[in-house]
């Protein structure tokens, strides 16, 4: 498979990733190995860039922001929004404890890989682990509420969004639906409202230019403390795709129903419990997302080693 393809099946899965509330693209890119190439590139907004720029070297500018990647990952990335949200949404109101548990065996993986990327693991690891914990099922626990959805909260909800989601852990589409902001965009992208898309794009694309350079600051100075946190909040988000839970209320997008407030319970409590399909189908789906970060692990380190020798 050639390189480009492989980045581009990867932002395929990112971006259905984003498309979940509850599950980050982020994650998805760390599992892929994907993660600290795409931070890199993402942050390479500084003097030398700007000189560039202003001189017209486009072709050092392509190589300097690894254009290629980005253009690669970024076409999967939008492909899937554009295609797969309907999928996606559609999965998540007809099969919800499936779909859950598929990602919640996904990001208990994901969690396990990150962990043994940390060099070292101490207390002061285990303190940071703890931090991310509490703050991801923080943040996985918030009710959602409505604001006004005017182009300047459209824009600024793109910011944010695009922030969460290049955290492993933490769903940008889930923080959009705790600003009540994700059934309006996800509207705007089916019905292909131009100025919608491309105000929240702007946000979006400012926000992931600044904030991007934080993360690989951080991963450059501090990578074990860094790592340990994003895994206690990817641990911490598991609470939101805990596959038994009784929706309260829920959020209807054109035809689509949404999840709004829910309450966690044991699969024996659902009502009209059965074991073959509320207990043993969903423990296939995690053991399968489970099993999917391993092996795609496994394939990605064999290719790696492979190129190396």
């Amino acid at each position: 498979m050639p390189k480009w393809l492989k980045v581009y099946l990867s932002g395929v899965l990112m971006g259905a990733a984003d498309v979940v509330p509850g599950v980050s693209g982020g994650t998805i890119a760390f599992i892929l190995g994907v993660y600290d190439r795409l931070i890199s590139a993402l942050s390479g907004v500084n003097k030398d860039s700007l000189g560039m720029l202003v001189k017209g070297d486009v072709k050092a500018l392509w190589r300097h922001f690894d254009g290629a990647f980005l253009l690669s990952l970024g076409a999967g990335i939008i492909t899937s929004i554009f295609l797969i949200a309907g999928v996606i949404t559609h999965l998540l109101a007809v099969y919800p404890i499936y779909l859950w548990s598929f990602f919640f065996g996904l990001i208990l993986a994901s969690a396990y890989f990150l962990i043994h990327q940390i060099v070292g693991f101490s207390w002061r690891h285990f303190g940071s682990l703890m931090v991310g914990v509490v703050l991801g099922a923080s943040l996985s626990l918030l009710v959602p509420t409505q604001f006004n959805t005017s182009l300047v909260m459209v824009f600024f909800s793109g910011m944010i969004a695009i922030c969460a989601m290049i955290l492993p852990g933490i769903s940008g589409s889930f923080l959009l639906l705790i600003m009540g902001m994700y059934g309006f965009i996800l509207s705007a992208i089916k019905s292909f409202d131009i100025t919608v898309i491309l105000i929240f794009s702007a946000g979006a694309l400012i926000g992931l230019l600044s904030f991007s350079k934080v993360l690989h600051y951080l991963l450059g100075h501090a990578r074990s403390m860094t790592l340990s946190f994003l895994t206690g909040t990817m641990l911490g988000a598991l609470v939101k795709v805990w596959p038994w839970k009784i929706t309260d209320t829920w959020s209807v997008i054109g035809d689509k129903k949404l999840p709004l407030e829910e309450h966690l319970i044991l699969p024996w409590d659902l009502p009209d419990f059965y074991w073959l399909t509320d207990f043993l189908f969903p423990s296939v789906f995690i053991f399968t997302g489970f099993l999917s970060v391993v092996l795609i692990s496994y394939i990605f380190l064999r290719n790696s080693t492979n190129s190396n020798n």
